[in-house]
């Protein structure tokens, strides 16, 4: 993203908000050669997750690169190139691709993103839902699941040059609009 342009920019929504669309456009508007990492899992036998990963593929420039990068997310990060954009879409299936680590292993991989994060020398647009908006998960994952992705979440804001929240179709500019919760 040009001279002065954000490095690491958080958009987060809950689930078809339009959140990923924002982010392509964000993307799209950097001038950026843009380079999707996408985090989730293939799963060929699932034609309902096969037609909403070819609504997203559909949606994007053909000049855009995409790498399935599934829980190799910092390795695929610190591969791109200073002239190259990456559009990690998106935190919670990186997150669910680390489910079952232990809370010392998960400890440990957050540290080695937000660490890679901070150090590669490309601009990174981040792509997160929201979750427990009211909904409290029936099982321990999904409990895990929410905690971690919103603890991850408060761990990258604060290293962010930007965030959105996208609800309803509308992107929110919290940077502009929104006072940071104190830490204990």
């Amino acid at each position: 993203m040009g001279h002065g342009a954000p490095h690491l920019i958080l958009v987060s929504g809950p689930a078809a908000s339009g959140k990923s669309r924002w982010a392509e456009h964000l993307a799209q508007s950097s001038g950026s050669a843009v380079v999707v990492l996408a985090t989730g899992p293939l799963l060929p036998e699932d034609s309902s997750w096969q037609a909403r990963l070819e609504k997203h593929r559909r949606r994007r420039p053909a000049t855009w690169r995409t790498l399935e990068v599934g829980g190799e997310l910092s390795d695929a990060l610190r591969g791109l190139a200073k002239e190259e954009l990456a559009l990690v879409d998106s935190l919670g299936t990186w997150v669910a691709a680390h489910l079952d680590c232990g809370a010392s292993q998960w400890g440990e991989l957050v540290a080695c993103l937000v660490e890679t994060l901070l150090a590669i020398p490309c601009s990174v647009v981040l792509v997160s839902e929201e979750t427990g908006w009211g909904v409290v998960p029936m099982t321990a994952a999904g409990g895990r699941f929410r905690d971690r992705l919103g603890e991850l979440q408060q761990q990258l804001s604060p290293h962010c040059d930007a965030a959105w929240l996208v609800t309803q179709g509308r992107a929110i500019d919290l940077t502009r609009l929104a006072t940071p919760v104190p830490t204990p």
